[in-house]
Parts: structure tokens; C-alpha cells; sequence
């Protein structure tokens, strides 16, 4: 089973994403889908990060004779090249309203005024425009428009449609808007397209039967809004991660790390690890961004090989917590499944117990990952008031690897969607297929089909497509 693992210790972005998978061996030539739609070019080179050489990638603008869609002409190198008080130069973030000046022209901190990015594999005129800040802002349906013209194959569109719609859905909440309302800012632009969509054309390139990572560092201190002043990680990260089956860690540095655009693409294509799994390798990249933060070298990583142990499951870090329970009402007890999974549980159990004095009682007991420990023990002792709540240590627990279809019912003439979860081993081999519950009583209700035969047509028909994967 091959598995590509990012070590998250350094945050990610947009660009370090696509640096890192091309360094690790994926083929630059997947990424002409994107030249070829969007008027943009990849600047490919080399640069070296406290010692690692590792792949710089920056977007372009192409064909820009009059400097962009202002109507004004573009000077680069004022743009791009001046130092500003931290020592790169003027920085315009990819998400809405955000803008740094403590970067220097993309998403990450590139440093083009070292003479670095030159020589690219997928080279670009010296008057062309760094992309990131200029270009046109879309709408979340202007974007999804785009993609969907593009001729992707269907995998790789509903990839990126899918990290579009995570960090729409990310920006609507932050701004109290729907989906269908929001617009993008800078990750609305060709170069936040070029990322995401050159993100999953290099993934699909290398082919990994499972995506993971480790927890993703953010940074620390705070960045420049137009409403304001607001703390690393931002609101969108926030509510991408929330969204997301990773975990966050802040620092190590003082600077932001983790990017919407970066978190986007990672909260829709990687699964979450506490540490990295144990591989075979076959080879691993790293991708730059461009802040100097010695002694830490400002890379992302990437280890791609194959996991051990045929047929054997995930392994995933956890702690257990419980608490004996003999006066809880009902009413307490059915709200904590919501309430827990709200401060970090993973899986919340309530079992009878008898307690001293044969009194009838609760025994509960929480999974959740080993740093959310502590929240999630205050939490269980505010809602139900115990006095004490015991903790096992931290463990493990051997998991399946999910991944979630949608397949078509029809009934009386007319097609309605269901989710099927899919759980397999770490070599891919398909052992359980279910329906989830919600859809399939979503579809009863309104067909008045039982509940158990839309369950029973679902996961025939998802099995029925897992076999005719197979035979291509």
C-alpha cells in the first residue's frame, strides 16, 4: 500500500504543497491542465532551507501586456523586490480581506529578491506578474465554473471542487454568508486556483492509495486584516481545521505557517496521524516556503513508501477517559455525545453500571487524541458534574481507512443521493460497506421506502461499483 505522508511540523501552504510533491518525484508536466485553462505559468527551482535543498514553486501571470486586469501596468520588481521592515517585501495573503506585510510575494514568503527563481522548468518572461495579489476575485460558483472547464479527469475535478468547497464553506462561516453568497478574495484568484487544482494533478500524479499527515503547526502571533488584527491561526484556518480529521499545534515560530489555501487542500485530501506511520520508503521531498526562521528549516516534507504490515489496520493515538455516573439524567446523558464531540472526543460511549450500594448507574467513557485530553475531561465534568474523571494514558486504537461514495438510488423515476462509508485495510482490501444513516433516512421520508431496504439498495449498489473499479 503506498502511502504519502506530509510532516506537518512546519505548517503548509498552497505553493509548498505543490514544491514539495514535485520534489518528491511527481511530474510537472501534470500540471499543463492548469496552463493550459488559466493564463498562469509554474516558476520551478531550487533553494536551500538551513542546510535541506529543497523545490521552490511560484504562479506567474501569462500575457499580460498590460500589467493586469486594472488596466495598469506592473512593475515586479517594485512589487516584488523591496525590502519591507521584516526584510522581504509587501505580502498579500491568499484569503479574504488578509494582507501581511511581513512576507514577500506569495503565500509563503518566496524569496525572489535573492535571485532565486530563475531557471524555472516551466519558465515565464521577466516581465510577467507574480500572480499572488493580482488578477480577478471569483465567487465560490465563478471558481467552481472554472474547474469544471478545465477537462480534469473526474477524480482530480471532484478533488478540487471538494477543497474549493471546504474552504468556501470555511470563508461563509467566518462571514456569517452562505456558500453561494461568498467570495473569494485572493483564493479566488488564478494563482489560489493554479495551487489547489496543481495540488491534486501532482497527488493523482504520484498515484498514493492513502494521503496522511501529522499534526499541522501553525505558528504564532498575529496577522493584518482589513477588519482588524486577528491571532494565528486565522478564523478560515480555524474553521477549515474544525472541518478537517487532522489536529492543529501551534508555534514553533512566531509567524504564520499554515495558510488557508495550504489547510484546504490538506483538510480534503489527508487523513490525520499523531506521528509517522511506518513506511518502506521509496523517496521524499521537500518543498520551501520563503521566511528564513533559523534553526528551524521553513520546509515542508514529504515521506512516500509502502505501509508495513499486509492487511493490517491504521494505528492511531489515543487517550480514554471515564467516569462512573449515579445521578445523571437522562437528558444529560443524551446530550453528551454533541456536547464532548464539540470539545475533541472521538467516540463517546455510556454503558449501565451497577455502583456501590447496587444503585444503578452510567459508566462513560471517552476516546478522544492525547493532547485533547484536558478539555475534553473539563467538559465531561461540567456537563455531568462528577467529581473525578479517570484517565487511562495514552494508547492506541487500530482503524480502518475511510473513505466515503455517493452513489444513486432510483425510485418511482427519480434519482436521490446516498453516502456509503467504505472501510479498508492499509492494503486498500475493501471489508465493510455502510450507509449513513442520516441520507438513508433523508430518502425514506420523502420516497416512503423503508429506511432498512434504501440501506440494503445503497450498499448493494456501492458494492457493485467497488467491483467494477476493480476490474479496470
Amino acid at each position: 500500500m503506498k502511502i504519502l505522508a506530509f510532516d506537518g511540523r512546519m505548517g503548509a501552504s498552497g505553493d509548498m504543497i505543490l514544491a514539495t510533491l514535485l520534489d518528491a518525484g511527481a511530474d510537472p508536466d501534470a500540471l499543463e491542465s492548469v496552463t493550459d485553462a488559466l493564463e498562469v505559468e509554474y516558476r520551478i527551482d531550487e533553494t536551500v532551507k538551513c542546510g535541506i535543498s529543497s523545490t521552490t514553486v511560484d504562479v506567474y501571470l501569462t500575457d499580460r501586456d498590460d500589467g493586469g486586469h486594472d488596466g495598469h501596468k506592473h512593475d515586479h520588481n517594485a512589487e516584488h523586490g523591496h525590502a519591507d521592515e521584516h526584510g522581504g517585501s509587501e505580502h498579500s495573503h491568499e484569503h479574504a480581506d488578509h494582507a501581511h506585510d511581513h512576507g514577500d510575494g506569495d503565500e509563503h514568503g518566496h524569496d525572489h529578491a535573492d535571485g532565486n527563481g530563475h531557471g524555472h522548468s516551466h519558465d515565464a518572461g521577466e516581465d510577467h506578474v507574480h500572480a499572488e495579489g493580482h488578477g480577478p476575485h471569483r465567487s465560490y460558483l465563478e471558481v467552481r465554473e472554472i474547474v469544471e472547464n478545465m477537462g480534469l479527469e473526474p477524480a482530480i475535478e471532484r478533488d478540487a471542487l471538494a477543497i474549493f468547497e471546504l474552504l468556501g464553506e470555511a470563508e461563509a462561516s467566518v462571514h456569517g454568508e452562505s456558500l453561494e453568497e461568498i467570495h473569494f478574495h485572493e483564493v479566488g484568484a488564478d494563482d489560489a486556483i493554479a495551487d489547489i487544482v496543481g495540488a491534486v494533478l501532482l497527488c493523482h500524479d504520484l498515484a498514493p492509495d492513502e494521503i496522511v499527515t501529522t499534526p499541522l503547526a501553525t505558528g504564532g502571533g498575529s496577522v493584518s486584516m482589513s477588519h482588524g488584527e486577528y491571532p494565528v491561526p486565522t478564523p478560515a484556518v480555524v474553521e477549515i481545521a474544525q472541518r478537517a480529521d487532522w489536529s492543529l499545534r501551534g508555534g514553533p515560530v512566531e509567524t504564520e505557517l499554515l495558510t488557508p489555501t495550504g489547510a484546504a487542500i490538506l483538510g480534503h485530501l489527508a487523513d490525520g496521524v499523531a506521528s509517522l506511520p511506518s513506511l518502506d520508503l521509496e523517496t521524499s521531498g521537500y518543498g520551501a516556503g520563503g521566511y528564513d526562521l533559523d534553526p528551524h528549516p521553513n520546509v515542508l516534507r514529504v515521506l512516500v513508501g509502502d505501509g508495513s504490515g499486509r492487511g493490517a489496520l491504521a494505528k492511531d493515538d489515543i487517550a480514554v477517559l471515564e467516569t462512573n455516573l449515579d445521578d445523571a439524567t437522562p437528558e444529560v446523558l443524551g446530550g453528551l455525545q454533541e456536547t464532548l464531540s464539540d470539545a475533541g472526543a472521538r467516540d463517546v460511549s455510556i454503558l449501565p453500571a451497577t455502583m456501590k450500594k447496587s444503585r444503578p448507574g452510567h459508566l462513560v467513557k471517552v476516546i478522544c487524541k492525547p493532547e485533547d485530553r484536558e478539555r475534553v475531561a473539563r467538559a465531561l465534568a461540567e456537563e455531568t458534574g462528577t467529581l473525578g474523571v479517570r484517565d487511562a494514558g495514552a494508547t492506541h486504537r487500530w482503524i480502518a481507512s475511510r473513505e466515503f461514495e455517493t452513489v444513486e438510488l432510483e425510485v418511482e423515476g427519480e434519482t436521490h443521493e446516498v453516502t456509503v462509508k467504505i472501510a479498508s485495510d492499509v492494503d486498500g482490501e475493501v471489508y465493510d460497506v455502510s450507509t449513513e444513516y442520516d441520507d438513508a433516512r433523508a430518502v425514506a421520508a420523502e420516497t416512503g421506502v423503508a429506511i432498512r431496504e434504501v440501506i440494503h439498495r445503497a450498499e448493494t449498489a456501492a458494492r457493485a461499483a467497488l467491483t467494477d473499479r476493480d476490474r479496470q
